[in-house]
């Protein structure tokens, strides 16, 4: 494999083709106007196309929060006068908004600081309400980390954690589920949409399967909430996270849904006044879940829509890629996947120098390439990517306010990098030169 910084190239077959590509001479690439961007200046703000971290505030999500910023502040929780009064009206309005986007029943959400932490009290609170009998969960490699935290501190409680591998694709093995359900199995916990890859698991095969096993299904929808279709009856789920800001809805703000009917109980991890039915203590903040609820209620509306602008930007912009660069590979399933979420690998490109170069576009890397570890991101390699091909991914967020220009212009300033610092790498050449580069053994330094 081969190292993730710079390489010392002992290879005399590799220096020739150095010295050959060149005329003879090492070409300075700072100063060559065809490869140096220092003198690439940015006016204005960068294009955001980094969806999947968040999104922006819609207008009319901020136009339904501003009465509660000012006028409307009573504490939702004060009974005794018109001030709790009609925040309290607000809010549930709220909750009833939420419900009717999942097809719940009002009195089964939660309001929650975010999908974190309703991960970690579906997680949690399942587990160890139920743990006297049953001390087995189950998720899947590819989770959102929060809930493979909160997996591992249930291990550290003496729980038993099966983390089921994903196929090459990104999807489960639903054959594999079902060998992983024990008798002692209380809670099967399965993302909706990934986060890093936008694939979509079969979350209603999963809930049959989990309630044919009498098995509590929970799933994190942070990602899918508002921009697939769900309905938690007929997808037979008994508990899922939903996060305000990732469909255009305030921060701060998450909701959990939990079914009443068969009731599942579970242990709260927050001790206060017992608000929002005892599971999560706290003074709920009513700009924040009319924000939410507003949001929800324009995705009710708009989902059709958005969701047909995601294809139409989405196929566009791979497209223009996919015509002008070889070598590029598209992480997770092509089929069973939320369009809004692409994750391409760039041979022979490294994510973090593409993502320097694209300085005028908010993007994120697949790879983990801004931590200490300098590990490839856990994900990729839960789906069987090669390192090299890991470290340079980059994911595209396609968002409702994204416009035809701005992917276009991606795609152009991608296209122009990608083959600038290809141009910039030996391993490049040699592989256009019919060269194995697996084959080569590299000397260490």
């Amino acid at each position: 494999m081969l190292s993730r910084w710079s390489r010392k190239i002992v290879d005399k077959y590799l220096a020739f083709q150095v010295l050959r590509s060149t005329g003879g001479r090492i070409r300075d690439y700072s100063t060559d106007k065809n490869f140096s961007i220092k003198d690439e200046v940015i006016d204005g703000r960068p294009l955001y196309l980094d969806a999947q971290a968040t999104t922006s505030l819609d207008p009319r999500v901020l136009d339904a929060m501003m009465p509660y910023m000012t006028a409307y502040y009573g504490n939702p929780h004060s009974r005794t006068h018109a001030y709790g009064w009609e925040s309290e009206e607000a809010v549930e309005k709220a909750r009833s908004q939420v419900a009717s986007l999942i097809g719940a029943d009002p009195k089964e959400v939660v309001f929650t600081s975010g999908a974190t932490e309703s991960n970690n009290i579906s997680v949690k609170g399942i587990a160890r309400f139920y743990g006297v009998k049953k001390k087995h969960v189950i998720t899947t490699q590819t989770e959102h980390k929060c809930v493979l935290d909160s997996c591992r501190a249930l291990e550290g409680e003496g729980f038993h954690v099966t983390y089921l591998p994903v196929q090459s694709n990104g999807l489960i093995s639903m054959e594999e589920l079902e060998k992983a359900i024990t008798p002692e199995t209380s809670l099967v916990s399965i993302m909706t949409v990934n986060n890093e890859i936008g694939v979509k698991q079969p979350v209603a095969e999963i809930g049959r399967l989990c309630k044919s096993k009498k098995v509590f299904f929970h799933t994190d929808a942070a990602q899918a909430i508002g921009k697939i279709p769900v309905d938690v009856n007929k997808m037979n789920i008994d508990l899922m996270s939903i996060s305000g800001h990732k469909i255009y809805g305030p921060k701060g703000i998450g909701a959990l849904y939990v079914r009443r009917k068969p009731r599942v109980r579970v242990e709260a991890i927050q001790s206060g006044g017992g608000q929002e039915r005892g599971l999560r203590s706290g003074t709920v903040p009513t700009p924040l879940a009319v924000g939410l609820g507003a949001a929800c209620d324009i995705a009710s509306r708009e989902m059709e829509y958005d969701h047909r602008w995601m294809e139409f930007l989405s196929k566009r912009l791979m497209d223009k890629i996919f015509a002008e660069l070889p070598q590029v590979i598209r992480n997770g399933d092509p089929v069973h996947t939320y369009p809004g979420c692409i994750n391409l690998s760039f041979a022979y490109v490294e994510g973090e120098s593409l993502l320097m170069a694209l300085k005028d576009v908010a993007l994120s890397s697949g790879s983990a390439c801004t931590s200490a570890s300098l590990e490839p991101s856990y994900v990729l390699r839960a789906i069987g990517t090669d390192e090299d091909l890991a470290h340079s991914s980059i994911r595209f967020g396609i968002g409702r306010f994204t416009t035809i220009e701005e992917v276009d212009y991606t795609a152009e300033k991608c296209i122009k990098h990608v083959t600038r610092l290809r141009e910039m790498s030996p391993l490049w050449e040699m592989v256009q030169e019919g060269v194995d580069i697996k084959s080569i053994k590299w000397s260490q330094h």
